[in-house]
């Protein structure tokens, strides 16, 4: 008995798609049928073992370079993952940069750079995706619950970042809605990635603020992004939905 792929025949492109989440989302919706196109800014190798892992369980990947604080990179990546695929049906917006610090502290530099691939590269992603785009297309895009909660000093320009994709999701759902396009923000919590290892320091205090205790693992938020990226979630859009443990609750 064969289990039915809830994505054949969709064509998927991941703006960050080459580690932690993203990478998990890659491999999730290839594994639901789709074919994924992702992009990575630095590491060729660890992009290459990607699609090698995709193409080895059957499913089809293709790496990109694109740096998300260039829009205009942003933009060709996507042009060129349409003429490889031949369409686009489902854009995840998974890049993203953690700036931590004061107030008092935070340059101009580390403010711009945070909204360039946080929130910009966001617009500008979907932008281009919406142009290209099937009607009754996925715009997906990974938010955080910081955008709910900040239990520590350091992550005002963070949230801020974080919470802009509130916004934009409500607003690029009513703008996209008259084609069946649905707009979702996705907003984990703390999950266990090379980044921020379950173990790695400041994780226990972490814990101590989610009502599961303990810290999510990628495959728990790939598989969200899979149902809102399938044809079951075709009536939610403009939503930001949380999967943090109870960290916010």
């Amino acid at each position: 008995m064969t289990s039915t792929k809830t994505l054949q025949g969709k064509v998927a492109f991941v703006q960050g798609g080459s580690r932690g989440i993203g990478a998990s989302i890659v491999k999730r919706l290839a594994r639901e049928g789709a074919k994924v196109a992702f992009t990575y800014v630095s590491s060729a190798k660890r992009a290459d073992a990607l699609v090698n892992e995709v193409i080895a369980d059957s499913g089809e990947a293709f790496a990109i370079m694109a740096d998300s604080a260039d829009a205009a990179a942003v933009q060709q990546a996507i042009r060129t993952a349409v003429a490889h695929f031949g369409g686009l049906d489902i854009l995840v917006n998974n890049a993203g940069v953690l700036a931590w610090g004061s107030t008092e502290e935070l340059t101009l530099e580390q403010l711009d750079h945070t909204l360039a691939i946080n929130v910009r590269s966001v617009f500008v992603a979907s932008q281009e995706a919406s142009r290209h785009m099937t009607d009754g297309g996925r715009i997906i895009n990974i938010g955080s619950t910081n955008a709910q909660r900040i239990p520590v000093a350091g992550g005002a320009v963070y949230a801020m970042s974080k919470s802009a994709l509130v916004g934009l999701a409500k607003g690029m759902a009513r703008d996209l809605g008259p084609r069946g396009i649905t707009v979702n923000n996705v907003q984990p919590g703390p999950v266990d990635t090379e980044m921020n290892p379950a173990d790695g320091e400041g994780a226990e205090y972490l814990k101590g603020l989610m009502a599961l205790g303990r810290y999510g693992r990628a495959e728990e938020v790939s598989s969200f992004v899979a149902y809102l990226a399938g044809t079951e979630a075709g009536f939610i859009t403009g939503a930001s939905l949380t999967i943090d443990g109870g960290f916010s609750a």
